[in-house]
């Protein structure tokens, strides 16, 4: 479908891949990994075409059409929200605006009224009679409302635009869908609608992601960047991962017998393969674990940075009260309203919304950071919180351009810059890197750095929005297993399905007119029908 031939691309002296060789066939998911700046996105433009390689070339089977997720929000401003998705199938919307000027020019010859004639038929071929039901069912999928569908796109919002541009991208079913970050902003109905679309999509997928759940739940292959070079691995995210630090730890045993070395690999592809059932690509990836080769599996040479939160003190018997509060935003809308609960001994709370805006203003009220409108919060008087906000930018701003150990240090007691470097080294900072100004920082390491100071801080009590903005999947699974083993209390955020269903162990939801406080799993509580009464509820719908 899709053939990459001795492909390289080089900036410069640096070398992102080089000699890549690859072919990306029908009817399979991929899923392209690999550290932050690696080349992930400028990977898929150069399949695209919207870029080109330093060296080498692409080439796409004759007569497939290809789609990409597009990425610029302002781009169909001036367009309806259902033509915009039409738009993902280009040559069925060009017949369709050029057999409509015909029809609305009363002056047209009968040269354009049989032109016009041929148009209609290409356009009932493709499907063209039921485009405007076809993509208002997809918009509907998505959660985008029927009152929405013929409004003009610089009407709408910055989330309800993302969905907008995900159904224009899936419309039509092309043969070869190009996706970067597709679940960034969407609400978990919405990657769940679309982990089971791609899952049962029958033509050609590769989407970069780093969400793992979803990773999971789509891809039949991953496609990691790594050695300078990109190789394709059967399997989805969760085999990659556990087979190469397999891999990893079996190099460092050198004197491990290579038939040992064999029968445990063998041993662990078996025990995923019966594992499959768990995945919605299970028949066609237990196929294609029957003839992974194992020379094909490589430890990656990726480095995991080492998060451990350990609280100086233990937490007392009260811990949080939140008591009947509400929020408007600038405009006087209601974020939320009525949040009301008690934080309990070894719970860890995953709060949820469909505003983006509700839970950062939700986390900085609770951080102190911002005043509600109404309501209180009371934190116990044992309680040592530390806040990993969503916006970091202030703590790196200032007259000051410090480097990464005087940055640091003002947030720690102890002053020595060994024991200053040590934390910046569990966070990969290592070397000259800890002489590195803040002003340079990519959101990535600001984030690791953020976390560095949580860590310093010995807390007993932590609130995360959204903590895995920025951060590379090696960084994103540390951060997940580092907040699962935390001994104390938790409130967060996340738009990582993993890191929801592993670590929450009760989940609030805020809306407009109140708050749903549930003691369900997080995957419980999206499959519950009595949640989703209690939403429609809230959210003023009608009920079935």
């Amino acid at each position: 479908m899709i053939t990459v031939q001795n492909l390289g691309l080089q900036y410069g002296k640096r070398v992102l891949f080089d000699e890549v060789n690859l072919k990306f066939t029908h009817g399979n998911c991929y899923g392209v990994i690999g550290a932050n700046g690696a080349g992930k996105s400028t990977f898929l433009k150069i399949l695209s075409g919207d870029i080109a390689s330093t060296r080498g070339q692409v080439s796409v089977e004759s007569g497939k059409r290809m789609a990409v997720l597009k990425q610029n929000h302002a781009e169909f401003d001036e367009f309806s929200v259902l033509n915009t998705v039409i738009m993902g199938h280009k040559k069925m919307y060009d017949i369709m605006v050029e057999k409509n000027a015909i029809y609305m020019n009363p002056d047209a010859t009968e040269e354009e009224g049989m032109r016009a004639a041929n148009l209609e038929n290409e356009f009932g071929e493709m499907g063209g009679w039921t485009a405007e039901s076809d993509a208002a069912e997809l918009l509907s999928n998505l959660g985008i409302k029927e009152d929405l569908h013929h409004l003009q796109m610089n009407e709408l919002r910055g989330p309800e635009k993302v969905k907008i541009l995900l159904a224009q991208a899936i419309f039509g079913e092309p043969d070869l869908l190009l996706m970067d970050e597709p679940t960034n902003d969407l609400d978990a109905e919405a990657i769940t609608w679309l982990a089971d679309f791609l899952a049962d999509f029958k033509n050609t997928v590769i989407v970069v992601s780093h969400d793992r759940y979803f990773l999971d739940m789509v891809c039949t292959h991953v496609v990691d960047i790594d050695y300078n070079s990109i190789r394709i691995f059967t399997g989805n995210y969760t085999f990659w991962y556990e087979t190469s630090q397999l891999m990893s730890r079996q190099m460092a045993n050198r004197n491990k017998k290579v038939e040992n070395k064999r029968k445990e690999l063998m041993d662990f592809i078996q025990r995923f393969s019966a594992n499959a059932s768990k995945s919605r690509q299970a028949t066609s990836r237990k196929k294609a674990l029957e003839k992974l080769k194992l020379d094909e599996i490589r430890p990656s040479t990726r480095k995991y940075p080492f998060i451990h939160f350990k609280p100086e003190r233990k937490p007392g018997d009260q811990i949080l009260k939140v008591t009947k509060l509400s929020k408007t935003d600038a405009n006087g809308n209601t974020l939320f309203s009525n949040v009301n609960f008690t934080f309990n001994k070894d719970e860890k709370i995953g709060v949820i919304a469909k505003e983006v805006t509700a839970l950062t203003a939700f986390f900085d009220i609770l951080a102190g950071k911002e005043k509600a409108d109404s309501g209180t919060v009371e934190f116990g008087t044992t309680i040592t919180m530390d806040y990993l906000p969503n916006e970091n930018n202030e703590y790196f701003a200032g007259e000051n351009d410090l480097d990464l150990i005087n940055w640091l240090r003002q947030f720690s007691e102890e002053k020595d810059e060994q024991y200053i470097r040590g934390f910046l080294g569990r966070m990969l900072f290592s070397g000259e890197e800890v002489f590195k100004k803040v002003s340079v920082l990519s959101g990535g390491e600001k984030v690791r750095c953020m976390l560095s100071k949580m860590m310093l801080n010995l807390p007993n009590f932590l609130i995360f929005d959204d903590p895995t903005n920025h951060l590379d999947l090696e960084s994103i699974t540390t951060l997940n297993n580092a907040m699962v083993e935390f001994p104390g209390n938790m409130i967060f955020t996340s738009h990582d399905h993993q890191m929801m269903a592993s670590v929450s162990n009760r989940i609030i939801e805020l809306t407009p007119n109140g708050a749903i406080d549930s003691l369900m799993s997080y995957d419980e509580y999206l499959a519950s029908d009595k949640i989703k009464n209690q939403r429609a509820e809230l959210y003023g719908k009608v009920t079935a």
